[in-house]
């Protein structure tokens, strides 16, 4: 297992992260999982034999139910392992049960320390944009969560570019903790990332976290054009990621598995890979409801891509360029920096 830098923090972090919306399985995240306490401490321990030391969760999944689970899990272990939890989503019906204000952020942090049965987090993401918060009032109290060791490092999740920025601002100008990662969607699926937050990450030297690196399991192989999946989330009420274009997914799936075959590796190794050789990710996260599922995904770490590999997925799955992007590369090409070329690599 490689480790990596988180951004500019001197934190250390597997290239692999495992997930935990499995945990639990409440609700609609019952269409994801349904990992029991034994199952998830089989496979945290089949992460730990593997290298793995980040463990991603949040108070949201199954309704704290996941972070209860993965408290349970861990046992001895905690000293081995950096967690990561988010607050932001709703935790209640109550008109404060949802957000980023100082006064949701304090009531969950308790409640992800006493479900996770630790004294800190590792890592804290911010899950989701509050428009109707006050930025500092939000990096002020996750800046006193760190400054009193509760929490070490700050993340953000799902933020667009100009909110990101515009986060990022604020806390320089009050001397506020900044944030380290970026926990965004990336896959080949869907790189609309590189538009904007894989060259802001690049520039303002932000980690990258990838959540849903298979696309929700579509890039596993299991989905092939003109075939029907036996099993899979796509095959049931929950529609994230959403495919916008069926017939480049499929383009795309066929040449992962093509280098797939070449590697004498799975698909999804193939697919794994492929982020884990992008600018600025740090770790991606997998979760598996199967332990075999998630023995496969471990295996991304042994598999290291051609260049020429590499080139035939970007062009396959190179995203549209969105203005300004187009005009750029027309006219600014000459002058691009490592982050634009995030976007405008040769290949694509």
């Amino acid at each position: 297992m490689e480790y990596r830098l988180l951004g500019r923090s001197g934190l250390r972090v597997s290239t692999l992260a495992m997930g935990t919306m499995t945990f639990g399985g409440s609700a609609a995240f019952g269409d994801v999982g349904h990992t029991d306490v034994a199952g998830a401490r089989r496979q945290i321990d089949m992460c730990l034999d593997a290298g793995v030391n980040l463990v991603d969760t949040a108070n949201m999944y199954s309704a704290g139910a996941a972070e209860e689970i993965l408290g349970q899990a861990i046992g001895s272990n905690r000293d081995r392992l950096l967690i990561s939890s988010k607050v932001r989503m709703p935790m209640g019906d109550g008109p404060n049960d949802e957000g980023l204000s100082r006064h949701h952020i304090r009531d969950q942090v308790e409640g992800s320390l006493r479900r996770l049965n630790t004294d800190h987090l590792d890592i804290y993401h911010v899950h989701e944009w509050d428009g109707l918060t006050p930025l500092e009032e939000t990096l002020e109290t996750l800046d006193t969560l760190v400054r009193s060791g509760k929490v070490r490092y700050l993340g953000v999740s799902n933020y667009s570019g100009w909110q990101l920025m515009k986060a990022l601002a604020v806390a320089d100008a009050h001397g506020y903790q900044r944030f380290v990662s970026n926990q965004i969607y990336y896959s080949l699926e869907s790189r609309d990332a590189e538009y904007e937050l894989v060259p802001l990450s690049l520039d303002q030297g932000l980690g990258i976290m990838v959540w849903s690196p298979l696309a929700g399991g579509l890039l596993s192989g299991k989905y092939r054009r003109g075939q029907q999946a036996s099993d899979g989330r796509h095959l049931t009420d929950w529609n994230e990621p959403p495919v916008r274009d069926e017939d480049k997914l499929y383009d795309t799936i066929e040449t992962v598995v093509d280098i797939a075959s070449a590697h004498g590796a799975s698909p999804a190794q193939i697919s794994l890979a492929y982020l884990l050789a992008k600018p600025a990710v740090t770790s991606v996260i997998i979760g598996a409801r199967k332990d075999e599922q998630l023995a496969d995904n471990l295996g991304a770490a042994d598999v290291t891509l051609a260049s020429e590999d590499l080139d035939r997925l970007d062009k396959v799955s190179a995203p549209e360029l969105i203005y300004p992007h187009w005009h750029q590369s027309r006219l600014a090409a000459s002058r691009f920096g490592a982050p634009d070329l995030a976007l405008h690599r040769p290949a694509r």
